[in-house]
């Protein structure tokens, strides 16, 4: 039966840490981290190892960054006072070493059957229409890829062509760009989200979101700004998303084409990362050297990276087919070159969406509507 391999290992006790090391099963992957490290994951078990009564604050930081965690203790000596701390906060899973090793051991290949079995049984009643909070990273290692107006339009598609909650991230800090795409003019941004990050919930995303006219899709803009955008950081990603979720079957996030700590904690929680890029030789020498990075960063692209290929014409220097035999990822999409409608519509401040089932569309939103539509089947 399947179940849960990778197991979070919080505390720095290293007796327990040694005895630990003993008694897993070599099937589980054991990764030791810090109780602030825990939200740049997505634990399903966690292990606390207790030090001089530090238990109790680590688990408080589990519960509030991992509410769906499982959380096992484990201790070097009985200890009434802190395993009543751990049943108040709803942790009865506590064990001693030595002595209780082989309960340990049965409680925790149980432990991760269930927990696959739970997560298997969300993923099939959880229709793919209705996303979940899943979020969809749009990224590039090169500039002028047209990520920005896939993007824009993708999320607007998704709207229109759906019941679906959807909102948009513009992440570009520095310099924006959405906001020309969607015809917003916003004294409102991302920043101002900084004063309750740390209770952030929906009706704070929702106001200070604003609201594309045609398709109601709700889009946090990018203050455009350098000097602002130094004062957003990877915790107030992580803090962004988390809430987005809660509130949003589908999150779009537009990305720049560098990495960094704020770049790199949204590819981490990205469900799908669409990785825009031109048809032609250049773009796959680029390709290749974001795919080492990711490598080199730890961001596993197995099954989560697909290609979205842009700018697609008789007078591109590849084909899909060359393509297919140069990368190994999906390709989610082609679209078609088609600058001079689009930059019409770019000049006269208009989106390429006005509506659901528009019969006259570009052929870049046609072809955006036919991936959004093949997503949702």
């Amino acid at each position: 039966m399947a179940k849960v391999n990778d197991i979070y290992v919080i505390g720095k006790n290293e007796e327990l840490i040694s005895a630990l090391g003993e008694h897993i099963n070599e099937s589980f992957q054991v990764h030791f981290i810090t109780a602030t490290d825990l939200k740049k994951y997505n634990a399903q078990i966690v292990i606390l190892l207790n030090s001089n009564n530090s238990a109790v604050d680590d688990a408080q930081v589990v519960l509030s960054d991992s509410p769906n965690a499982s959380i096992i203790c484990l201790n070097d000596e009985e200890d009434f006072e802190l395993l009543r701390g751990l049943i108040r906060l709803g942790i009865s899973d506590y064990y001693v070493f030595p002595g209780e090793e082989l309960i340990f051991q049965e409680h925790l290949e149980i432990l991760a059957r269930e927990v696959k079995q739970r997560i298997e049984k969300a993923d099939e009643t959880e229709s793919f229409k209705r996303g979940g909070g899943k979020i969809f990273a749009f990224y590039s290692g090169s500039g002028g890829t047209g990520k920005s107006l896939l993007s824009t339009t993708f999320a607007q598609t998704l709207k229109l062509e759906s019941t679906a909650k959807v909102l948009f991230i513009d992440l570009n800090l520095q310099f924006g760009g959405a906001e020309t795409f969607l015809g917003i003019d916003s004294n409102r941004s991302i920043i101002d989200l900084l004063p309750v990050i740390d209770e952030l919930n929906e009706p704070h995303l929702r106001n200070i979101a604003e609201k594309e006219e045609h398709s109601d899709l709700n889009v946090l803009v990018s203050p455009r700004d350098a000097e602002m955008a130094e004062k957003i950081n990877d915790e107030f990603i992580i803090k962004l998303l988390r809430a987005s979720k809660r509130s949003y079957d589908f999150i779009i996030v537009d990305l720049p084409n560098w990495i960094d700590e704020r770049v790199f904690t949204v590819l981490e929680e990205a469900y799908r990362i669409y990785y825009v890029m031109d048809i032609d030789t250049v773009a796959i020498r680029v390709l290749k050297g974001v795919e080492n990075l990711f490598h080199r960063l730890g961001i596993i692209t197995d099954d989560r990276l697909e290609l979205v290929m842009n700018f697609k014409g008789k007078d591109k220097e590849l084909t899909k087919k060359d393509m297919d035999r140069f990368v190994s990822y999906t390709i989610a999409a082609e679209i078609r070159k088609d600058i001079k409608n689009v930059q019409s519509y770019i000049n006269q401040g208009e989106t390429l969406r006005k509506e659901a089932q528009e019969k006259k569309l570009t052929p870049v939103a046609k072809d955006i509507h036919k991936w959004v539509n093949s997503m949702l089947k």
